[in-house]
């Protein structure tokens, strides 16, 4: 199979029946072979911080065991590192532990854009802006795939939440999804093509990510070059044959010969070209082929180097966001530490992606040992709850008593976030609040380390003296953190998202979640602080945004030309010099602004960044390229990336407000805008004519004008029942309850649901908000299309019908 014509030959000799087995996995972690060609099984695993290779008949919400494997910290602690070759380099390890494993595939990396930070699964997605969505993966994909061993980008696309998330319809106008929403795939897919690509369970513009002919042919294969195959999500496969004709190659996990013979069924009859049917096997061959290799090679990892990477990862991607020279301590200082998670340590996300460590510590342990002495320590609340134990916070004051300093370990619990449900609110829990408010009342000066997946309110950020965010650290951040305070390690972290002061102020604060069966993207392209700059609203901690023990001069902009073509690159040179007394390394961001947009900008967009080490007095020039596609936006006349002419600035700073070097240049272009006045002016929301003091709002008309069609109607009525009802939906009938309670029952016993109430949590969202088909795939062919169809007639009445059709199958 190691050429093309070879696969082809192999090709000639497989029957149909062989063809559509190779559409679909074998089991839960295994793709189909076969023997008679020789033909290998192919073996993928949950990633993408760390291999989570688990036994047959695992699971995939993180109930299971698995094997132990390094624990890198999350995508939304690494992006706070901006350092591209760290990623890659975390990417390698992740490769030699799945060679060690015989893993092919590992799933992940995560490049959705964190459209809410209520989003629960926002802690293994990188960030809010595209750009360094796109190049973060792209690295991270390039080292894994360096080694042998593929990767999988997901979930494309538009998959932004987890409410619903198996059916619901993104609304999205054709900009926000280009600009936004695929950008960061097309970024990783041309910098490092993936060996797959794992489609969402969603719906966009009322199609199915997974038989959406536009999304995985036109855009994916044909526009963006992508060489590799689309995998569906687990159980996200809609129709199968429509998947064959629409570009979707692998159907996971197996459906039990259901969508074989559906395949099979629908060629025989015409229903199906088998020349379409042809395409997906020849790719799917071309990608056995290569991961079949992981298969021949003996290999292992140095577990000791690869903990040593988990915490130079954390040590670079942690973020101190407030210093009022509290830190660093010194180790012979006098301070205590207060807080559950100081000793509980949250390092990793719920869900799938959830890692068995190689070895562990906490953060009061890890103190204790880098200070050589026991500190005193106080629990303060109780991480498993947010309701306040006076008692505790009572002893959390009487330790700090004797203390001038206080460290406060505070963070969201798994129950706050986590795959399979969002957040309902943005604030720490209560117990934490009141804590940290008590012990500033009484004069403490309280440094705040926080462990969390996204943001969160700070009621408390005016008054505290300290604040690091440390997000989810790995397996490692222990150690981290605890140099970070104790002055061993300068911090360089900078935020991928911003903070917002409030949950009113998100631009999406009126169109998130959703409901049910749709969620509009009313914000269009104003998400993060492509809105918060643009409208200019307060922030708690802007984009980019990140402080040092030292500090960097900005000086001497320079550009290659004062005007070029659009076809031309523009080189922007700077001088960036570590004016302080400790070496550090600074996070160096470029901006673009169009000056004189004849559409609605954001006010900025990062078009490049870099991250550069300077010991104290050093100096060094940072040089960005710029090309085309850096100054374009997506035309939708044209539905191509144009350049418009007109005045640019370029901007250079410490972060998306910290702006220190500006520079103008006139950009020549063949292009000539056709702008409708009349569409326009019903899209005033989004030309910020006016900047919102409050929530942002956006009118029907303006939507439809953006969308260039009228918002489609949700469907109120729940009935009839049909394939794609979420299961839940089925108990407001007599009828569905009962169906309900057994299937309930059998999921629960398959998933052997644990006294964990984050995962009862999950499995109990899961379950309700799963489509009825997804019964069909879950099964393993247990639960037959004929059985669901007999069960949608008892469910719409037709009770006759429904249980010969029981009694039959």
């Amino acid at each position: 199979m190691n050429s093309a014509e070879s696969r082809k030959e192999l090709l000639k000799k497989m029957s149909l029946e062989e063809k559509a087995s190779l559409m679909s996995g074998s089991s839960f972690w295994l793709t189909e072979g076969i023997k008679r060609l020789e033909i290998p099984v192919i073996r993928v695993a949950d990633g993408p911080h760390g291999l989570r290779k688990q036994p047959e008949g695992g699971d995939h919400l993180g109930i299971g065991g698995s094997i132990p494997s390094t624990c890198f910290p999350t995508a939304v602690a690494t992006a706070s590192s901006w350092d591209v070759s760290l990623l890659r380099r975390i990417g390698e390890a992740l490769g030699e532990e799945c060679l060690q494993e015989k893993v092919s595939v590992v799933l992940g990396p995560g490049v959705n854009i964190k459209r809410s930070p209520l989003c629960g699964r926002n802690f293994e997605y990188f960030s809010e802006d595209p750009l360094l969505a796109g190049e973060m993966s792209a690295a991270f994909i390039n080292g894994v795939q360096s080694k042998g061993v593929g990767t999988s980008l997901k979930h494309f696309a538009a998959n932004n939440q987890e409410y619903f998330r198996f059916i619901i319809d993104t609304i999205v106008d054709d900009r926000a999804l280009r600009e936004i929403y695929l950008r960061p795939f097309e970024i990783a897919v041309k910098k490092s093509q993936p060996w797959t690509l794992m489609c969402s369970y969603n719906r966009i513009n009322g199609s199915y990510s997974s038989d959406n002919k536009w999304l995985l042919t036109e855009v994916l294969k044909n526009e963006w070059k992508h060489d590799g195959i689309v995998v569906t999500d687990w159980g996200a496969c809609n129709n199968r044959v429509d998947g064959i004709k629409a570009g979707l190659e692998l159907e996971m996990p197996g459906s039990g010969g259901i969508n074989d013979r559906m395949i099979i069924k629908a060629v025989r009859d015409g229903k199906l070209d088998e020349a379409d049917l042809d395409k997906c096997v020849l790719r799917m061959l071309e990608f056995i082929n290569k991961a079949s290799g992981v298969l021949e090679q003996q290999s292992s990892y140095d577990v000791n180097a690869h903990h040593d990477l988990a915490r130079e990862a954390a040590e670079e991607s942690m973020v101190m966001l407030k210093n009022e020279s509290v830190l660093p301590l010194d180790k012979e200082a006098n301070f205590c530490v207060i807080g559950d998670m100081a000793v509980k340590y949250r390092y990793q996300g719920a869900g799938s992606s959830q890692i068995v460590p190689t070895r562990l510590s906490n953060p009061y342990k890890e103190l204790c040992l880098v200070c050589g002495r026991e500190i005193a320590y106080a629990k303060g609340y109780d991480s498993s709850t947010d309701k306040t134990d006076r008692k505790l916070i009572d002893q959390a004051l009487k330790v700090s008593d004797e203390t001038e300093t206080v460290i406060v370990f505070a963070g969201l619990p798994n129950i706050f976030e986590s795959e399979g449900f969002d957040r309902d609110h943005m604030r720490l829990p209560d117990n934490q609040n009141e804590l940290i408010e008590e012990l500033i009342r009484v004069g403490k000066k309280v440094i705040v380390v926080l462990s969390n997946g996204a943001p969160v309110e700070l009621p408390w950020l005016n008054e505290c003296h300290g604040l690091i965010e440390m997000y989810l650290g790995g397996q490692a951040g222990s150690e981290a953190i605890a140099r970070i305070i104790l002055g061993e390690v300068n911090p360089s972290g900078k935020l991928a998202e911003t903070f917002p002061v409030k949950l009113e102020d998100t631009p999406c604060y009126n169109y998130f979640p959703g409901n049910p069966q749709q969620v509009e993207y009313r914000e269009s392209l104003y998400v993060g602080y492509r809105y918060y700059n643009s409208m200019d609203k307060p922030v708690a901690f802007p984009f980019g945004f990140g402080l040092s023990y030292t500090q960097f001069e900005y000086s001497d902009i320079k550009l290659s030309s004062s005007e070029i073509g659009d076809d031309q690159n523009l080189t922007v040179i700077c001088n960036i010099k570590n004016t302080g007394i400790v070496a550090g390394k600074e996070v160096v961001q470029l901006y673009i602004n169009d000056a004189e947009s004849s559409f609605f900008r954001p006010a900025m967009e990062l078009q490049g960044f870099t991250k550069v080490f300077l010991n104290p007095g050093e100096s060094k020039q940072i040089e960005f390229e710029l090309a085309r596609d850096n100054f374009a936006f997506f035309d939708t006349a044209t539905k191509t990336r144009q350049v418009e002419p007109g005045l640019f600035t370029v901007m250079i700073g410490a972060s998306s407000r910290d702006i220190r070097l500006k520079a103008d240049v006139n950009v020549v272009s063949g292009y000539k805008p056709v702008v409708d006045e009349s569409l326009r002016s019903l899209m005033d929301p989004y030309y910020r004519s006016e900047k919102p003091g409050g929530v942002f709002e956006v009118n029907d008309a303006a939507f439809e004008a953006l969308l260039g069609n009228s918002i489609p109607p949700v469907q109120k009525a729940k009935r009839p029942f049909h394939r794609n009802s979420a299961l839940g939906h089925i108990r407001e009938t007599w009828m569905g309850r009962r169906l309900w309670k057994i299937i309930a029952r059998e999921f629960m016993n398959q998933m052997s649901v644990s006294d964990d109430e984050t995962v009862n949590l999950m499995a109990r969202r899961m379950l309700d908000e799963m489509p009825l088909r997804a019964l069909v795939l879950l099964s393993g062919g247990v639960f037959t299309d004929k059985k669901l169809k007999a069960c949608l007639d008892l469910l719409n009445g037709r009770l006759i019908r429904g249980l010969l059709g029981m009694i039959r199958n």
